[in-house]
């Protein structure tokens, strides 16, 4: 089985796709039980996003 790996690295910018503001990742951390990453973006560090909410630019 192939392990998971996260989409976006750190300091890429992406947009965030409910309002197509182009934002920055911070950084990246797999959550286990659901597995798959969530990021914090420089823009918003208190709320995180999963790679379904972002976009690349």
């Amino acid at each position: 089985m192939k392990s998971a790996s996260n989409l976006y690295k750190s300091g890429q910018s992406v947009s965030i796709k409910e309002t197509g503001e182009k934002v920055t990742i911070m950084k990246s951390q797999y959550v286990k039980n659901m597995k798959r990453y969530s990021y914090t973006v420089k823009e918003y560090p208190a709320t995180f996003y999963f790679e379904e909410e972002l976009l690349k630019i």
